[in-house]
């Protein structure tokens, strides 16, 4: 077992957002975590990176509890984050924004060739001002910076956010890709219905803070059933 979440809860000032949330994902999978907005998505991801601590409960990676540990623990541990919203350094260029990678997993300029491959537009672009680039190449550039890390297991949060459709299906498939070729697993939360069916080999349902659903195999690609927890 790679992750293994259980009884987590957290929240913000007193607030709670996550109650009582366990589920797990296996060697190689890729999961998605679907949900409306404001259910506690975002918030799951940055608990079990470290950005958050947890009121309770465990996260277990590789059996190794890292509940309490800081998030450069976890980097440490092989596991990338890409946040909601990107978070590129605007004033940092393309390679600049990339050597932060760097410091999670050493330098390796073979990581480079590998994200030059599936992002060329970032190679073309290395000199350029993160800040300058579209959405969608701004995108691009934050999952490339944690794969310079070298991760075994990659969150994604909102791949698709505020990206434009030609753009959305191009990340998909290089996800789907870093997956096959380099056995990475990915846990990643979206709202986007193709990228969910295009990605995802299982789903977890969370409403308010709660997981209240695993979504396997063919249920998977039936809009209907995922529509039940995306649509107001």
């Amino acid at each position: 077992m790679t992750l293994e979440i259980s009884g987590l809860n957290a929240g913000y000032d007193g607030t709670p957002i996550l109650r009582d949330v366990s589920f797990n994902v296996g060697d190689g999978e890729i999961v998605g975590i679907v949900g409306r907005n404001g259910v506690g998505k975002t918030t799951l991801l940055k608990t079990i990176m470290g950005l958050l601590d947890p009121e309770s409960g465990s996260i277990q990676y590789n059996g190794e509890e890292l509940t309490g540990k800081a998030a450069n623990e976890h980097a440490r541990r092989s596991i990338g984050y890409v946040p909601q919203g990107r978070d590129v350094f605007p004033t940092l260029t393309v390679r600049e924004n990339l050597l932060v990678g760097e410091t999670v997993g050493g330098d390796d300029e073979t990581r480079y060739e590998q994200v030059y491959d599936y992002f060329p537009i970032l190679e073309e672009r290395a000199g350029q001002d993160a800040g300058t680039l579209s959405g969608g190449q701004q995108q691009m550039l934050a999952i490339a910076r944690a794969l310079v890390g070298g991760p075994d297991l990659l969150l994604v949060d909102e791949p698709s956010e505020g990206v434009q459709p030609s753009i959305v299906q191009s990340i998909t498939e290089d996800l789907e890709e870093i997956n096959d070729e380099f056995g990475t697993t990915i846990l990643f939360v979206e709202q986007n219905l193709s990228v969910i069916q295009g990605l995802a080999d299982r789903c977890y349902a969370i409403d308010r803070g709660t997981i209240v659903d695993e979504i396997t195999g063919d249920a998977v690609s039936d809009q209907e059933n995922l529509e039940e927890y995306l649509v107001v």
